[in-house]
């Protein structure tokens, strides 16, 4: 997985409320078990006609937000079903960070071991974000996850709390295949033991 350290990127506004994981990933696009290629059916419904082509007015459809790689969304994001495609879809698409006043906790704590870091904000202060992502490609969001903060494109700071052992693995890249790998050698030392100590195992 890959590090998150910091990221300075163009922010995408989407005020709406409950946006579920039927909304982030409709549920004909989970037959797939891989990672990638989901990004290009983020939001489809909203994103796309019948027909496939483009609504031009849905934000990640506009040229400023088209590169976004912050999303400033509504109350309650990721909630629905625990569908885990919700944030491999954001992450393939290309977005390292969500902003919400709220998260559904499966769809939060999938979004650490996808790369992606949610920064839950009051009300306020994510308002002055989302007002900030409508100015479009000109305004740029800065996150420091060592120093837990986001900085608007005018130089407003906002502090965040995180989780010190979810910081932990998203500063290291780390998902749960990585933290295991992580105790390799202690692993590797017990299978040793075992397999002289009770061979018959």
């Amino acid at each position: 997985m890959e590090k998150f350290t910091t990221l300075s990127g163009i922010a995408a506004p989407m005020p709406l409320v409950n946006i579920d994981t039927d909304m982030i990933i409709p549920k004909q696009f989970l037959k797939t078990i891989k990672r990638s290629g989901l990004g290009v059916n983020l939001f489809d419904e909203m994103r796309y006609n019948l027909d496939g082509s483009e609504i031009s007015d849905f934000v990640l459809n506009q040229p400023a937000y088209r590169e976004a790689s912050v999303l400033v969304a509504g109350d309650n994001f990721g909630c629905g079903s625990s569908r885990e495609h919700a944030p491999w879809a954001i992450a393939d698409f290309g977005i390292r960070c969500v902003v919400s006043t709220s998260f559904a906790d499966i769809f939060y704590n999938n979004c650490f071991k996808n790369g992606i870091l949610p920064i839950v904000l009051p009300e306020d202060q994510r308002d002055a974000l989302m007002k900030d992502a409508e100015k479009g490609a000109n305004a740029r969001i800065e996150v420091d996850l060592e120093a837990q903060t986001i900085t608007s494109s005018d130089g407003e700071t906002f502090s965040f709390e995180l989780d010190a052992f979810k910081k932990h693995c998203l500063l290291n890249g780390l998902d749960d295949i990585g933290l295991t790998m992580e105790k390799a050698a202690a692993i590797d030392t017990f299978e040793a033991e075992v397999s002289t100590s009770r061979p018959w195992v």
